[in-house]
């Protein structure tokens, strides 16, 4: 029979077949004891159950764009383990794919839960024969599948796959997750497995107080300021009294750990107290899978861009519908009073009920002007801003011992602001821009102009354009009113705020460069990021302006490329062959092997760059002409030949 028959057989065979996924038993040592009282258990512990297990990543973890959706269970560093179905229940959907969460595995069960189990090495024969048959059907290596619960049910126990490195992993583990009706993401450790042994408390690093209000101050200034309290027992604190004044919010770094791993987890509750009266409280149980994003308005996200430091809010900011709060008419934000004391509690519970606490006092202090520092003497009058969320601070450095009034400009409006404070560094002002954008301020003589371009309002669509740009803010890309900034340098970068803004949903922009690519056809918009890496975001021409979907704000520019990718053979037998590929620029988009004209499954790996082949029908040996094509995103193509 000649291969194309061949394969043609195994496919319509394989895709019409049906069966179960065969158990396999373990042999383990006895689990230890539960060590507090749980929700009855509905699952079996997927990876060795019965055996003391470890993680190395556990549910609401802080990831750089999303909430860490289930548990990361380590698997002694190397590939292959088996992986036992959590419940009875059906395969009701498996997809492989190189990127997210890789070979994935979903599993439907009777009481209406689905699990999730992610990173897989690979499947069961049976599985596997039927992935395999979809990919040379549809001719690719990237394939998803749904099933009836007919096709393979499973029963608690069962090996439905086996672990690997698959997908965004960074070393061999098995991502595990609980999913309700809803699709919301819940924690697996709500039942308590004993298989995982947890008797550590949270460990709290730092907090920090945030102003909310224009009034507010942190040891007489409009700053956030950081402590680093000391552990007593299981208490944290300061030795000293904080003072402070207006309307606050504080902020916790915190991690967890589990007995025998010295991975660094997240925290799965906190609750905060002012003089004993419960203000807040979250629990990162429950994660809408459509909203994981939102992680970036939980915490304080330009603190973890800048230093790696994940600060969760202990106050729900504006613009986030995440459902794991319960908060005050303040959102959990507090005001203190001049000469009064106030207690700050903070309850840290990971998800085996160890309870750390946070707890220092405030004494409230007057918001009216006054000199904490006399001001460093200046020979001439400088000008200095950055804007705090809604607040533009304003730091004039003057020659005049006595600070003054600076005068603010909105168009033809002139408006009188006074100093708010005195430090070192000058005299501060305070403004609130919602109340108007200012285009430019002066102080004795000297005169700054802002570069806000506009007060963008959350909640609705909204077109802002100009002479270089377009932006389309969606319904529900802004979490709070945006101070719009947009700049198109001599270079052609254009900037819209800084990576520091984040988006819930993507904004639609279109920019329009000063000098056009030669060929427009190879030319795409990329985000310039924070180095010298250019992240490729394509776009779409119409005349002299280029149209793309911006996740985060930044900086963008228009690079044009040409290069094909770059194909190296690794090693070729009757039985596999394998490359390396790469691309300089726009990234690897699709690829394309035949032997003899028949194509031929490879298999991607983009974290070693590594294409392999895997054939439908292993008894016949690969032989005969090889053409191994590539293209990037641009369409630029390299063509790679061969003989087996």
């Amino acid at each position: 029979m000649k291969l194309n028959s061949v394969r043609s057989f195994l496919v319509a065979f394989l895709l019409g077949s049906s069966g179960s996924v065969l158990a396999q038993a373990q042999q383990a040592q006895p689990a230890p004891a539960p060590q507090a009282p749980f929700t009855a258990n509905p699952f079996a512990f997927p990876i060795k159950p019965g055996t003391q297990n470890f993680l190395s990543g556990s549910m609401g973890e802080i990831r750089p764009n999303h909430f860490h959706g289930g548990i990361d269970i380590k698997t002694e560093g190397k590939i292959g383990l088996p992986v036992y179905a959590a419940g009875d229940g059906y395969i009701s959907r498996v997809k492989v794919s190189s990127y997210g969460y890789g070979n994935l595995i979903y599993v439907t069960h009777h009481n209406g839960l689905v699990t999730t189990y992610a990173h897989l090495h690979h499947f069961p024969t049976a599985l596997a024969d039927h992935m395999l048959a979809l990919q040379y059907q549809k001719k690719s290596f990237e394939v998803e599948a749904q099933f009836n619960e007919s096709q393979f049910p499973v029963v608690k126990g069962d090996v439905i796959a086996f672990s690997g490195n698959t997908g965004g992993s960074g070393g061999p583990h098995l991502h595990f997750e609980v999913r309700d009706s809803k699709n919301n993401l819940l924690n697996p450790l709500r039942y308590g497995f004993p298989e995982i042994v947890d008797q550590i408390p949270p460990t709290i690093y730092n907090f920090a107080l945030n102003p909310q209000s224009i009034d507010a101050r942190v040891n007489g200034e409009f700053v956030r300021r950081e402590f680093t309290p000391v552990k007593q027992g299981t208490t944290y604190t300061i030795s000293d009294t904080l003072s402070a004044a207006g309307l606050l919010g504080l902020e916790i770094q915190a991690i967890d750990q589990y007995n025998g791993a010295a991975n660094t987890n997240g925290v799965q509750a906190m609750e905060l107290k002012i003089n004993g009266e419960t203000i807040y409280r979250h629990n990162i149980d429950g994660v809408p899978f459509d909203k994981q994003r939102q992680v970036s308005i939980h915490i304080n996200y330009p603190v973890i861009k800048l230093k790696n430091r994940a600060f969760q809010r202990l106050y729900v900011a504006d613009g986030n519908t995440l459902p794991i709060y319960e908060i005050d008419n303040n959102r959990g934000r507090f005001r203190v009073e001049e000469g009064k004391v106030y207690e700050v509690v903070a309850d840290l519970t990971d998800s085996y009920k160890n309870v750390s606490q946070l707890r220092f006092y405030i004494k409230g202090e007057s918001s009216a002007y006054k000199v904490t520092a006399p001001p460093t003497p200046v020979t001439s009058t400088k000008i200095g801003h950055e804007v705090m969320e809604s607040f533009l601070k304003i730091t004039v450095a003057d020659t005049a011992k006595v600070a003054r009034n600076l005068d603010l400009y909105m168009g033809n409006y002139k408006y009188a602001v006074i100093p708010s404070y005195t430090t070192k560094a000058g005299s501060v002002y305070l403004y609130n821009m919602i109340g108007g954008l200012p285009d430019s301020a002066e102080v004795s003589g000297k005169r700054v102009r802002f570069p806000f371009s506009h007060l963008v309002p959350p909640g609705t669509e909204y077109l802002y354009s100009n002479r270089y740009m377009d932006i389309t803010f969606r319904e529900n890309s802004l979490y709070d009113t945006l101070i719009l900034q947009t700049d198109r340098n001599a270079q052609d970068v254009f900037s819209i705020n800084n990576p520091l803004v984040t988006l819930f949903q993507p904004a639609k922009v279109t920019i329009r460069p000063s000098k056009l690519p030669a060929d427009k056809s190879k030319a795409a918009v990329y985000a310039m990021g924070w180095g010298k890496g250019a992240g490729f975001l394509g776009g779409t021409w119409d005349g002299d302006a280029i149209t793309f979907s911006a996740k985060d704000l930044g900086k963008f520019k228009v690079l044009t490329d040409t290069v094909a990718p770059t194909i190296k053979l690794s090693g070729k037998s009757p039985n596999q062959i394998s490359f390396k590929i790469w691309d300089n620029l726009s990234g690897i988009a699709s690829w394309n092997c035949e032997v003899n004209g028949q194509w031929l499954l490879l298999k991607w790996e983009h974290k070693t760059s590594t294409l392999t082949s895997e054939k439908l029908d292993k008894t016949v040996p690969l032989a005969g002409d090889v053409v191994l094509r590539v293209k990037d995103a641009m369409g630029n193509e390299a063509v790679y030949t061969t003989k087996i």
